[in-house]
């Protein structure tokens, strides 16, 4: 069997040592002939790192490493343009200051490599002079790669360091509208959209194409694409689950599909699948790689579960109202990855119109789970599981004196400190757990009657 590219960011390592590679060169061969200047947003660890390495190599002109991919007889591999590739994630952003001196060193060291000296003392200096003078030196427009561009805005939200280093950022950006002329291919990725940074304000050509039907499954797997690529793995994971093929299949797709950004075509968290095909186990792996606290505090300090629980219906706009300094939860959930698009629909009037919801049984509990420790300030997962088990058992055995004893213990560990006289907390608490318990939620659910606190459905 091939081997599996966990953690490979790499499109050369990746060829170069004989992994699974899902061929997405045909969208961006589309990509690169057809424009000069994208943004793409997806959530973590869903490929984005490994697209821009795809796009480095063919405008490096590395042609060997294509060899049985679409784009192999359809490039103008003669052609070979300097490429200036900034990954966010790999610097130092932790101050202003230090943020500075890790960009100036990354954007020399990439001069050096064509022979090029920068005089420059400041990050925008350099870039521009960089750009410029890789121009005229090589003769060709330049290609500038840009991967995380959000990370160091999305590090500090919350403290003090945000307005200088939202400042510094929206400046570096700035060169790449100043520059264009030197340009061949921009392409600018993130986890969020911040819509008042400077390459969504002053580059007027930017394609953001994160919405786009045509980009849909530029990232993550098709159920073609993992059935195709990995049906190696997969016959291996039923024999050793012993499980059927089309059994298995159901599973992963119910643990690890349901991403969509066109609202028809759903996608493979790969994450999360290449290390389910690794361990044989169903497990939340994307989701133990690191849940912003942040996003966690903001649903409890504004009490929106039911945001995660129940389906939300947004218009288009909503997608762009990410702003550092007022979040708000719903395109901060879709961003992240924790909402995603279930369906959509033109308004009478033509505007599209979003329903969002949670993609997958992973994120679904996962999120469950550390939503519960953070209300019910319950010991561990262990605690939440055999008390689910627990009342599940009860449900099912209309055993009404144990649910009940259940209840007390759902609320029993919240410290006397959160007792707050709030009904709203208690009612979060409980759709949580009735989520987690495997039921359909309705809320608030009005009817001839009048008003249902909290409606379940047994799906």
């Amino acid at each position: 069997m091939k081997k599996l590219p966990i953690g490979t960011q790499s499109f050369e390592n990746l060829r170069e040592n004989d992994c699974i590679y899902v061929d997405k060169t045909e969208i961006v061969h589309r990509m690169i002939s057809e424009g000069r200047i994208y943004f793409l947003s997806r959530p973590r660890r869903f490929g984005k790192s490994l697209l821009l390495s795809t796009i480095e190599a063919i405008f490096r002109g590395q042609k060997e490493l294509f060899e049985g991919l679409y784009i192999y007889d359809k490039w103008d591999w003669s052609q070979q343009y300097p490429v200036v590739k900034i990954d966010w994630a790999g610097m130092d952003h932790s101050t202003p200051e230090r943020m500075e001196t890790s960009l100036v060193f990354n954007l020399k060291g990439i001069a050096q490599n064509y022979q090029i000296t920068l005089e420059a003392e400041y990050a925008i200096d350099c870039f521009g002079k960089l750009i410029e003078s890789l121009h005229t030196v090589t003769c060709k427009p330049v290609v500038v790669l840009i991967d995380e561009y959000d990370k160091p805005i999305t590090s500090h939200l919350f403290d003090s360091h945000l307005n200088p280093i939202r400042k510094t950022v929206h400046d570096f950006y700035q060169i790449i509208k100043s520059s264009d002329k030197y340009l061949k291919f921009v392409f600018l990725t993130g986890v969020s959209k911040f819509s008042g940074l400077s390459i969504f304000s002053a580059l007027n050509n930017l394609d953001d194409i994160t919405l786009q039907k045509e980009y849909a499954t530029v990232c993550g797997y098709t159920q073609e694409e993992l059935e195709r690529n990995f049906s190696e793995h997969i016959d291996s994971a039923a024999e050793y689950l012993k499980m059927t093929r089309e059994y298995l299949l159901e599973q992963i797709r119910y643990w690890y599909n349901g991403y969509t950004w066109d609202g028809k075509t759903a996608i493979y968290n790969p994450f999360s699948t290449l290390n389910f095909f690794k361990v044989q186990e169903f497990g939340g792996y994307w989701f133990r790689t690191g849940t912003p606290t942040f996003l966690i505090d903001i649903i409890q300090r504004r009490n929106s579960v039911n945001e995660i629980l129940t389906p939300i219906v947004a218009e288009e706009n909503i997608f762009d109202e990410y702003d550092p300094t007022n979040l708000n939860e719903v395109p901060l959930l879709f961003q992240t990855g924790y909402l995603t698009i279930k369906e959509k629909e033109l308004t009478p009037d033509g505007c599209a119109q979003y329903t969002l919801g949670v993609p997958n049984s992973e994120v679904n509990n996962a999120l469950l789970k550390c939503l519960l420790r953070s209300y019910g300030k319950y010991p561990n997962d262990l605690y939440i599981d055999k008390l689910r088990r627990t009342m599940q058992h009860q449900i099912t055995n209309f055993d009404e004196d144990g649910f009940a004893r259940s209840l007390g213990a759902m609320v029993a560990t919240v410290p006397y400190d959160l007792h707050i006289p709030q009904e709203a907390y208690y009612h979060s608490l409980m759709l949580i757990w009735m989520r987690l318990l495997g039921f359909k939620i309705h809320a608030e659910e009005h009817n001839d009657l009048g008003r249902s606190d909290l409606v379940w459905e047994q799906p």
